[in-house]
């Protein structure tokens, strides 16, 4: 048997809106981002209602540096573009992870023909830290088809997927520059699961449908719990019907430099990407 983790905090996300064509929920961005290190962002988009446009909406091209976004879509479909040539459209249960590392420039919108018809919209978007030795890397694309994410029904009945490292002998098709377990996990009302994390890693749950309880504590929808780093073990039992979004890994330990789209290491490599960004160094969409 392993050690049980306690609760260290829980929050409450707040309103926020990004773009013209999502709006929702963040839980936390880079200035408050330290104890889910490496995690530096996460927005919740939605539920929302899209109403039919022959013009999709969303966030128009902008440039990144320094991390990776990666966008877990739940319902409705978006549509992806970069300066580095990537062009990708995802639907249901798909996820795309991008690292933005030495810069790109991308934009991000509903996707042309779910546009037109309209429909629920459904959807998280995160950021992930990288080194600082992987910081100035070329830019990485990886478009995770649903059918490509390890999944399976555990013990107590939960179902769980897997998108980055490893649980419960599950292990996520994606490739990161640093420890990081990404994985959601679906609960039927009073279903129990113990998972196993290691002991070192961060370890924080986000409640994307439902209620939860941890340790005796209860997280409700739009509510992150953060564990301490006291334990290797960890008990979900479902209040209600739920889905938990599982944000884990090893932090990294180096100093932390965030303004707008940019996240490095310290306020002259920030002037520089703003300087690389407004020569065109990034890149440019068409």
């Amino acid at each position: 048997m392993g050690t049980a983790r306690t609760i260290q905090s829980i929050s409450t996300a707040t309103p926020n809106q990004v773009g013209d064509g999502f709006v929702g929920l963040n839980a936390f961005h880079p200035q408050n981002s330290r104890p889910y290190n490496p995690f530096l962002l996460l927005d919740h988009h939605g539920p929302m209602q899209v109403k039919p446009s022959e013009y999709p909406k969303g966030v128009d091209q902008h440039p990144h540096r320094g991390f990776e976004t990666v966008t877990i879509l739940y319902e409705g479909a978006l549509e992806h573009r970069d300066s580095a040539g990537n062009h990708g459209k995802l639907f249901a249960g798909d996820v795309q992870w991008m690292t933005a590392a030495s810069g790109i420039v991308h934009e991000e919108k509903h996707e042309q023909e779910f546009s037109r018809q309209g429909g629920r919209l459904n959807f998280v978007q995160l950021w992930v830290n990288l080194p600082a030795k992987d910081k100035m890397r070329p830019p990485r694309y990886q478009d995770i088809a649903a059918s490509n994410i390890a999944s399976d029904t555990l013990a107590g009945g939960g179902q769980l997927r897997v998108i980055a490292g490893e649980l419960a002998g599950l292990k996520g098709p994606a490739h990161t520059f640093s420890p990081v377990l990404l994985a959601d996990l679906s609960l039927s009302a009073n279903q129990t699961e113990i998972l196993n994390f290691p002991a070192t890693f961060n370890l924080a749950l986000y409640v994307l449908t439902g209620e939860i309880n941890l340790a005796g504590s209860t997280v409700s929808r739009g509510q992150i719990a953060l564990t301490r780093q006291d334990g290797n073990t960890l008990t979900v039992t479902a209040l209600t019907d739920c889905k938990i979004l599982i944000l884990s890994g090893e932090p990294i330990l180096e100093p932390l430099a965030a303004y707008g789209p940019f996240v490095m290491n310290s306020r002259e490599e920030l002037i520089a990407a703003f300087d690389d960004f407004k020569a065109g160094r990034m890149g440019t969409l068409a």
